[in-house]
């Protein structure tokens, strides 16, 4: 195969367009990746159609959870299964030497400083990919794993940023493609879950996969809702204090009920993105002797820990994935906007 191939987002068109190139040179430090699966992001999301802006001018391949095989770069690569990571630090700045690798200000996000995994290759830095051991391999194909790359490590990261603990209250806002692997983490860790969201069907599967209660709060005011919240929290004999919150949502809805759901030493964590403005008491935060945490993607040097947890059986994920092929890219994003999937679309690439 002498060719690549991707679908790029222009400034002009409203779809993706199909491009053909030849393989890259690559450098020294880099690797050519042939993509087995491509998750969809609602980052992609934002940058698609709600104005975003990417760092690399268009027109750019978007796509930034993405899993494949090494077919060229560093001899120790080569032939090898990988997770790419979302976020590629640099590892020699001050903040990755501090152990905040996920926020060095030298990295490189696929689909956003360069071409990104919906394609059938990808030219990345080699330093960071995660390898998939062949036991994981046994039991989910590589596409699936995918989502590794974003929708599980990130929420893996942020509850890990939480200092949760076994017997606490995890509260998640939001149990889509992101919010249900928190949901389950949270589960694992030995939180008592409870999750909300405004549709059934996700809460639904959320129940069946471990939450120890859901709520649905569409329609429902804040106050009804942190009522309800207090009455399951009761039932479930959990503490009073020290909830931890996970708004991933990415709503100014829900951004606003997370911060109104806080109580005496509690931690709100932001995962989900949204450019709407909330409005909010600060004072909430000293009163309560509460604290506010963003998260930004997952630092490299977890994804072992979470490639663990899926090999090891304790979080299962074929119920929240489905794959399409890649050339179906313009109404698979179309269908994503308009909320028609309940599990984490992932997409295949589907051409020599």
């Amino acid at each position: 195969m002498s060719k690549m191939y991707s679908w790029q987002m222009t400034a002009q068109d409203a779809d993706f367009l199909r491009t053909e190139e030849s393989f890259p040179e690559l450098e020294a430090h880099e690797a050519l990746v042939q993509i087995a699966g491509c998750g969809v992001c609602h980052t992609d999301l934002s940058f698609w159609h709600y104005g975003v802006k990417t760092k690399k001018e268009l027109p750019l391949t978007l796509g930034h959870e993405i899993s494949g095989t090494v077919i060229d770069g560093p001899g120790k690569w080569v032939g090898k299964n990988v997770i790419i990571p979302a976020v590629l630090p640099c590892g020699e700045c001050e903040l990755c030497k501090k152990g905040r690798s996920n926020m060095c200000q030298n990295q490189l996000m696929p689909g956003n400083d360069f071409h990104g995994g919906f394609a059938s290759h990808i030219k990345v830095p080699a330093r960071f990919l995660c390898p998939v051991p062949d036991s994981l391999l046994a039991k989910y194909p590589l596409e699936k794993l995918s989502v590794i790359a974003d929708a599980i490590s990130t929420p893996y990261q942020v509850i890990r940023k939480s200092e949760l603990e076994s017997g606490d209250l995890a509260i998640v806002i939001g149990v889509g493609g992101v919010g249900i692997y928190a949901a389950l983490i949270a589960r694992i860790f030995g939180a008592r879950v409870i999750a909300l969201d405004i549709d059934d069907s996700k809460l639904a599967i959320a129940k069946e996969h471990g939450a120890d209660a859901v709520m649905n709060i569409r329609d429902l005011d804040i106050k009804a809702i942190k009522n309800g919240v207090r009455e399951m929290a009761k039932e479930l004999g959990a503490s009073r204090y020290g909830w931890k919150i996970f708004e991933v949502s990415g709503t100014k809805a829900g951004q606003e009920l997370g911060f109104n759901l806080l109580t005496f030493t509690s931690t709100l964590s932001i995962v989900g993105f949204t450019m709407d403005r909330t409005e909010v008491r600060l004072s909430n935060l000293m009163a309560f002797d509460a604290k506010v945490i963003g998260t930004w993607g997952c630092k490299p040097e977890l994804y072992s820990e979470v490639v663990e947890l899926i090999d090891s059986g304790k979080l299962k994920i074929n119920d929240f994935i489905e794959t399409f092929p890649l050339s179906k890219i313009n109404e698979i994003f179309r269908n994503t906007l308009n909320h028609a999937y309940t599990r984490r679309s992932v997409l295949v690439p589907d051409f020599k």
